[in-house]
């Protein structure tokens, strides 16, 4: 075998193991998909269904009988929508913060912000619901996006950034010409950061929007559930309906489709704008 064959081949058997594994991936959305649209029957003949069904709009009218379904989704638009913007600002204003000033005690906030990072989620449960319960927030949907606001990650994410792609020439030279610090980051450093905003805006709102455990802790009424929380309501021992369950994730699926396309979007017009700045 020649080289260029040989090259071929590589190539060939590359394209194939990524295409499998995409394939291995979307699996599980595709019969997400196909189970939404048949009835609790249906999806456990065996065997079940591979191709889409009629009971799509049977589904969500059971999904609306059994849930508010429609309020949790509003509830869940509105957190994620306010985590992220929370998200950007706070972690863009930190990680400008610890990339540009010098301030006592700067190393050491720095290393305490990563050791964040590295703890468990879950070990933050009971100090977040005693906090919360202190505040009078439980079952209200600020006790899920104020806490969100403060991203160790996103933190990190912006600093790195800042440091690697904004000059401190500019910095100086906008300080000379009198400008405020505010006026700084909103007109020199923000335009700078489109690729990480766009990064964490999409990690922050698929974080936001798939949070289970945090609004177990917060929320207690059902009418106050976010998506996740009120699908998750619908399952009992007995008489599951599988199929309204199914098109309730469907649906929830799609916001995230849609921030998933747009944000690729506009990174990758930001990586290229960056670039031949």
């Amino acid at each position: 075998m020649t080289f260029a064959n040989q090259q071929r081949f590589s190539r060939a058997a590359a394209v194939a193991v990524v295409a499998l594994g995409g394939l291995v991936m979307l699996l599980p959305f595709y019969f997400m998909f196909v189970f939404s649209t048949h009835s609790r029957v249906e999806i456990f003949q065996l065997p079940p269904p591979v191709f889409f069904g009629p009971d799509f709009l049977n589904n969500v009218a059971i999904l609306i009988k059994k849930i508010p379904f429609w309020r949790n989704l509003g509830w869940s638009v509105y957190v994620a929508g306010l985590s992220t913007l929370l998200t950007l600002l706070f972690s863009s204003m930190g990680g400008y913060a610890f990339a540009v000033y010098e301030f006592r005690f700067k190393k050491q906030l720095f290393g305490a912000l990563l050791s964040i990072m590295m703890l468990p989620s879950f070990l933050s449960m009971i100090p977040t619901f005693i906090v919360m319960d202190a505040l009078s927030w439980i079952d209200e949907p600020r006790a899920l996006y104020v806490p969100a606001a403060a991203n160790a990650f996103g933190v990190f994410l912006m600093r790195q950034f800042i440091s690697a792609s904004v000059p401190r020439e500019v910095i100086e030279a906008a300080r000379m010409d009198g400008c405020s610090e505010f006026r700084i980051f909103r007109s020199i450093v923000v335009p700078m950061l489109g690729p990480a905003l766009s990064v964490l805006s999409l990690i922050a709102f698929i974080a936001s929007w798939n949070n289970f455990v945090g609004a177990l802790v917060v929320l207690r009424t059902t009418e106050m559930y976010t998506l996740p929380l009120a699908l998750r309501s619908m399952q009992s021992p007995v008489n599951t309906e599988w199929g309204a369950m199914m098109a309730g994730a469907a649906i929830a699926t799609m916001p995230l489709l849609v921030v998933f396309c747009l944000a690729s979007r506009r990174l990758i017009d930001g990586l290229t704008a960056t670039a031949f700045k």
